[in-house]
């Protein structure tokens, strides 16, 4: 089984970006411009590698290789992305890797591109890039090409003896349960063995709300591979587990005018089979709250009142103050509601929220976040 941390460690050493491998300080797929970039890049790694895996490892700096990490990303409809613009799309995995100098809210994206044998092409338009358009890799560049038939398979035993230096060990095992039990003594760290083979640690902030049990600042890190799981102190969820499988239920706790409910968001189940193989499988089950359209309607507009004040730098009362906590997931559910445009204003408070309070920016970044799983499913 392959140490993610020691793949990309390897990967980084290895050589610079070439035609298995990208990195990337960053990628923002929120935005059109971003969407087009990563689906060039994976299309250009898929049709350049039709034998063995490609990478795409996020969070570096590019001149000199420094480990900076990025936000968590916890996107498990990336492959929805990439089956709606991409003809003959690649298996496409995002995982993120803990490495042990960064902060507690930073990992390492890693992008694994499992090609299917066949030409990948751009299925329709798509910011500067059109339908129909193949990329390949010429070098570390992601280039629109014509396809030829006689792709050199050049990669291959490079990319296996990569995987083969990142193996996992008993050593690495064992570190890895210790640092997680260690690092996490105050959410009440567990682990479990799964089918003899896997370790899959796990801790949580618990909240009891009436008869439901919810856990927050849940950590999960399947410590075989350094894959790790993530949910913040804005996230809750349900855990329960089994001798094959763990399952993780999300829970979004939505609030208008005083009256809050939670509405499960989505299922993540690890499976752990008896070849020594695990799957990770997410089923969205959010149905969004339908809400009194008039009452939406003074939401709204109260809503963008306080955004132009934001805008002209205007001082707010502690009411307004207050509102601004609301602001973000008010704007979400008047979306979910139809009020299409409220999504543009919600993208256009970013800057101000983040400016104005930490934790207003936090409440931004996790409606994105819920928008995001519910706009790829």
């Amino acid at each position: 089984m392959i140490n993610k941390r020691l793949l990309i460690k390897n990967l980084l050493a290895h050589n610079d970006e070439n035609s298995f491998y990208d990195k990337k300080r960053k990628i923002n797929i929120d935005l059109r411009e971003g969407k087009a970039k990563f689906l060039k890049h994976v299309c250009a790694l898929s049709n350049s590698n039709p034998k063995n895996n490609s990478y795409i490892v996020i969070g570096v700096e590019d001149e000199d290789n420094t480990i900076v990490g990025v936000d968590f990303f916890d996107d498990s409809k990336i492959q929805n992305l990439i089956n709606a613009y991409l003809a003959n799309p690649p298996i496409v995995q995002y995982e993120n890797i803990p490495f042990p100098h960064l902060l507690d809210d930073k990992v390492v994206g890693l992008v694994t591109i499992r090609p299917i044998d066949s030409l990948t092409s751009l299925r329709k338009n798509i910011w500067k890039y059109y339908g129909g358009t193949t990329f390949f890799r010429d070098g570390s560049i992601s280039m629109p090409k014509v396809f030829k038939s006689d792709i050199t398979d050049v990669n291959s035993k490079i990319v296996e003896a990569i995987e083969n230096h990142s193996q996992n060990n008993i050593q690495h095992t064992l570190d890895g349960v210790f640092t997680f039990l260690n690092k996490r003594k105050d959410y009440h760290p567990k682990y479990k063995v799964f089918k003899e083979y896997f370790v899959l640690c796990w801790s949580g902030q618990k909240k009891i709300v009436g008869k439901e049990t919810f856990y927050s600042r849940v950590d999960i890190e399947m410590v075989n591979e350094q894959v790790r799981l993530f949910f913040s102190t804005l996230d809750e969820v349900e855990i329960s587990y089994n001798e094959d499988s763990f399952k993780i239920i999300e829970y979004v706790n939505l609030s208008l005018q005083n009256t809050s409910k939670y509405y499960p968001l989505e299922e993540t189940i690890i499976r752990f089979e008896n070849n020594a193989n695990y799957t990770i499988e997410s089923k969205l089950l959010f149905n969004a709250p339908q809400f009194d359209k008039k009452v939406l309607h003074h939401i709204y507009n109260a809503n963008n009142t306080l955004l132009e004040k934001l805008k002209k730098g205007q001082q707010l009362n502690k009411n307004e103050e207050l509102d601004l906590m609301n602001l973000p997931e008010t704007y979400l559910i008047c979306y979910l509601n139809g009020f299409q445009e409220a999504i543009d204003k919600l993208i256009e408070a970013k800057t101000f929220l983040k400016t104005y309070s930490e934790d207003a920016y936090l409440f931004f970044k996790e409606s994105l976040r819920i928008l995001r799983k519910v706009k790829y499913s």
